[in-house]
Order: C-alpha cells, then structure tokens, then sequence
C-alpha cells in the first residue's frame, strides 16, 4: 500500500508544479538569433547528418536557424578550436564525438584543453565500438588482451578504417 501511495503523492505534486512551467519556458529568450553547430568533418558523413537533421529539429523547435558548420580536419581538432576561440555566448555548439577524447591523448600539445574549454550540453547519440579477434586467441576480454600484448610486444597485427576515431 505504501508504494501506491507514494507514487500518488509524486504524481499529484507533479500535477500541482506543471502550471509554473510555462511561465518558466516563456521567460527564456534563448535562441534569440541563429546559433551555429560547428562540425570537425566534411559534409555527407554520419556526424554531419547526424548534426543537420538535429539542426533541423532544433530550428522548427526553437524558432531560430540552427546553421551546420563543417570545419573538418586534423581529427576534428580545427573545429574544436575554433568553437573554443569563439565567444562564449551559447550560440557557437560543437558536435563532439569520441575521437575529441582520442585526441587528448593522441597529440603531444592542443591549443586548447577539452575539459576546461568545452562544457557538455546534451549527448545526442551513443555508437558502439566492437574489438573481434580469431577464436584462438587467448584473450577474451579487453584487458586480457592489453596484458597479451604488453607481453607479446611486435607480435599482434591489427587492421581499422582510416582516419577515424576507430583508427
């Protein structure tokens, strides 16, 4: 008895909140001219498409272009910088993918700290990543595999797609 009521309790008192909130939603002014998504590929792959039709959504949604932005290059590090260098007003967004963390530890020196110069808004998507070796082989696990090859150095061959977080 005491889980119905409680959950009647949370229910009625979200009832009772919901006639604040839209005087809350009208007291925001953001977007208040468009807002440019800056992505760090070229146009007609996954993010860029992923970032247009978000885009899209987002400009029906909030009543301002949302303007897609395609700086590709350097793993995306040009388009970071320059979304790091732009004003911090909210209307310059970077479309981060997993290779913006790669980053961190793939070049000796950025001209910006992404932890620091980047703040998360939202995660739009989530994308597996998938490690297959042959059945034989003695590992199972991700770890297992580090510890095979910290103690088989120059003996495992691998193979990737190029110039991707994957890579």
């Amino acid at each position: 008895m005491k889980v119905r009521r409680r959950r009647f309790l949370y229910l009625a008192a979200g009832a009772a909140a919901l006639p604040i909130f839209p005087c809350v939603a009208s007291a925001r002014t953001y977007p208040a001219r468009p807002v440019k998504l800056v992505v760090g590929y070229a146009a007609g792959g996954v993010t860029d498409i992923l970032a247009r039709l978000m885009g899209q959504c987002l400009s029906e949604r909030l009543g301002q272009p949302f303007i897609i932005e395609n700086r590709p290059g350097a793993g995306s590090n040009i388009a970071t910088e320059a979304v790091v260098n732009a004003p911090s007003d909210g209307y310059t967004l970077l479309m981060v993918t997993a290779a913006h963390a790669i980053n961190v530890t793939l070049y000796g020196k950025l001209n910006y700290d992404l932890a620091r110069d980047i703040a998360p808004v939202a995660a739009v998507a989530r994308i597996p990543n998938v490690m297959e070796v042959n059945a034989s082989f003695p590992a199972n696990t991700v770890s297992e595999f580090i510890d095979y090859a910290k103690a088989n150095p120059g003996k495992l061959n691998m193979a990737s797609r190029v110039a991707t977080g994957s890579h």
